[in-house]
């Protein structure tokens, strides 16, 4: 075997475990480890402490109202529920709605900043025990605190991520399409890491913190959810996974809204990757280490190029060695980008169709890969604002 062959199925390897393999892997070792170890049943009648659910918005003004009445239809005591609102640098009418609510606590700076920024500047007003961040644009089922606060019974959990859930709309689009499937999956291997270990990140739909655990994080982070989360899973604290709690969120409104959004998760993923480098102590937290390697880092680094190197040099390796196996292996690619493009000619139409749309969303994804490289070179040092993707409403 030559070079050209040992990475080929190096890189096949790379991919396949990146993706799929490491999710094979973790279902398996928890299924063996819950034949010995009960799970632990859910109360929430006896425990509640006082909560703030941090809404950080710019520019909301479309959605605030439907995101207030989601939130007074919370199933808390009423008491012990705190409603903060952050609008930094919003220009539009969400200040003047949120206005006639009394039963929130707004804080606003005319600068915008950005969201991180934002978390920054107001955390140091919160004092009660647990945080509950949570996105405008995302509606939370109504016991969504009551279940995350239970989580915290166990003094090890620092961090607790709720799961996304994207609302089919009515006429169903590519990009909204492609989202739901990827969170659906994304939502699996949450929960086999929580049952494994600890889930690896939060998504900013949903997710808690001990408040006392919070640490300001860099102004220029686009992944705030992400980075908050590590950083107290860093410090040997769990992030548990509750599937029961979710908040839903409309999907992206086209496939180039999908395509901002998309990129701005590589540019911050990569960044993640760059500042948490020292972060995660492998020799502290072994278990937290193997996982976010296997579940984000390939992901967020060499598995893209690795993805779009693997057509070409099966090419190669055809030619000079007309090999049965690396024959096989070419056509399924070669198949494998035609019903991607198949899956592209979807663009702007309602019908869709699975086989084409994974194919074609795998690689739209990695593709943004490329983009985020640029979008994060290009950005100025320091700026944590981003452009929003506009979705389904």
């Amino acid at each position: 075997m030559n070079g050209l062959e040992i990475f080929f199925w190096t890189a096949l390897a790379t991919v396949f475990y990146a993706y799929l393999g490491y999710g094979i892997l973790v279902f398996c070792i928890v299924k063996i480890k819950e034949l010995f170890v009960k799970r632990r049943a859910v109360v929430t009648t006896d425990f509640q402490p006082e909560v703030t659910l941090l809404i950080v918005a710019y520019n909301e003004e479309d959605i605030v109202d439907k995101k207030m009445d989601n939130c007074i239809k919370i199933k808390y005591p009423i008491d012990k529920l705190k409603i903060v609102w952050v609008t930094d640098g919003s220009t539009d009418d969400t200040n003047n709605k949120l206005s006639k609510y009394n039963n929130i606590t707004l804080f606003f700076s005319p600068e915008r900043r950005g969201k991180t920024s934002a978390i920054n500047r107001v955390m140091p007003f919160i004092n009660t025990p647990v945080t509950i961040f949570t996105d405008a644009n995302s509606m939370i089922n109504d016991t969504a605190v009551s279940l995350i606060v239970d989580e915290f019974r166990d003094e090890k959990v620092g961090c607790v991520a709720g799961e996304k859930k994207v609302v089919k709309p009515k006429n169903e689009n590519i990009s909204a399409a492609g989202e739901g499937i990827y969170w659906k999956y994304e939502s699996f291997l949450k929960d086999v890491d929580s049952r494994f270990h600890s889930a690896v990140g939060a998504a900013g739909e949903l997710y808690a913190i001990r408040t006392s655990l919070f640490e300001e994080i860099p102004s220029k982070v686009l992944l705030d959810d992400f980075m908050l989360s590590m950083k107290i899973a860093a410090k040997g604290y769990l992030i548990r996974y509750c599937k029961a709690a979710y908040a839903t969120e409309q999907g992206s409104l086209n496939i180039n809204e999908e395509r901002k959004r998309k990129i701005r998760i590589a540019a911050g993923g990569l960044q993640s990757v760059l500042i948490l480098f020292k972060t995660i102590n492998p020799l502290k937290t072994p278990l937290l280490f193997f996982q976010y390697i296997s579940h984000r880092v390939l992901r967020w680094t060499i598995t893209p190029l690795l993805v779009f190197s693997l057509l070409p040099v099966n090419i190669v390796i055809v030619v000079i060695n007309h090999n049965f196996i690396y024959t096989t292996l070419l056509i399924l690619q070669i198949v494998f980008y035609m019903l991607a493009w198949k899956g592209k000619k979807m663009e702007g139409k309602n019908r869709i169709v699975i086989i084409f749309l994974v194919p074609y969303y795998f690689l739209f994804m990695n593709y943004n890969f490329f983009q985020g490289l640029i979008y994060l070179a290009k950005r100025k040092k320091g700026d944590g604002t981003w452009e929003k993707s506009q979705r389904n409403l």
